[in-house]
């Protein structure tokens, strides 16, 4: 798929750089918590770690969907599938309705994810990391990365939903996940008005929370609706947002940086 003659593959990789590098310098210049984990060795250990899972999911998918959801919506559209084109939704409306609906079984899926034992397992990997930044964002285990697709590419096909559509929510989500990780200080009410509509890192913070109460609320990546619609919203921690403790106890502060521990997490019995 091309838009404006740039390959959707390119569109994605331009996104991710520059927001990446955004976050990066907004982290440095205005962090919520400075902590070992977030600084220096310990931090760049992280970074190596969660950067290389990151190569590998992404590996991994190309290797099973090389055109993911996008090219599942284009296939759907070209053969007339899909809830939207049988009830003869406009293009316009069709491609926000599906923004829309994709951002909700994104969450259905993420508390699927904390819900199920068997998708536990692979999810937590992504909550062991003593630290939350914006790599934290890109921990997801190559298997979580591939079920979480597949679900992906059944609603986009159940829905026909617009290929254009697709490819700006797997942009927008990317983006979203990697600011509301970000290790990142907002203005008070900057934050208020912000998470209104979309989570903010106060707000997402709280998910990788210690505190099992907390980290089963606030499971938004993007749209900030769904969990004050199903009463899963958290407004603020109990220790406070400076003091918040977040990963998970039972794997300390140091394995969890390691690769190789990180990747066999899943196939571990505890």
């Amino acid at each position: 798929m091309q838009l404006f003659g740039v390959t959707e593959p390119m569109w994605r990789l331009l996104a991710f750089l520059s927001v990446f590098a955004a976050m990066a310098a907004l982290e440095l210049l205005h962090p919520r918590l400075e902590r070992p984990e977030l600084q220096k060795a310990l931090k760049a250990r992280r970074w190596f770690t969660n950067l290389s899972i990151l190569v590998l999911s992404s590996l991994s998918l190309r290797l099973i969907f090389p055109a993911a959801a996008t090219g599942a919506a284009l296939w759907a559209e070209a053969r007339g599938y899909g809830l939207l084109p049988a009830l003869g939704v406009p293009p316009l409306v069709a491609g926000a309705i599906a923004f829309v609906l994709l951002d909700f079984a994104v969450w259905l899926e993420h508390v699927a994810f904390h819900k199920v034992p068997a998708l536990w397992r692979m999810h937590r990997v992504h909550h062991a990391d003593p630290g939350v930044d914006l790599t934290t964002a890109l921990r997801f285990h190559p298997l979580e990365i591939v079920v979480s697709m597949i679900w992906k590419i059944a609603v986009v096909v159940a829905l026909g939903a617009p290929a254009v559509a697709v490819l700006m929510f797997e942009i927008v989500l990317n983006a979203a996940a990697m600011f509301n990780h970000a290790n990142l200080r907002l203005p008070p009410r900057l934050d208020r008005a912000l998470r209104l509509l979309i989570v903010t890192p106060d707000m997402h913070r709280i998910h990788h929370s210690t505190e099992r109460s907390e980290t089963d609320s606030n499971y938004g990546f993007n749209l900030a609706i769904w969990d004050r619609l199903f009463s899963t919203y958290t407004d603020r921690p109990r220790r406070g947002d400076d003091a918040i403790e977040t990963g998970l106890t039972a794997y300390g502060r140091s394995e969890p940086t390691k690769l190789l521990w990180s990747l066999l997490l899943p196939f571990r019995r505890s």
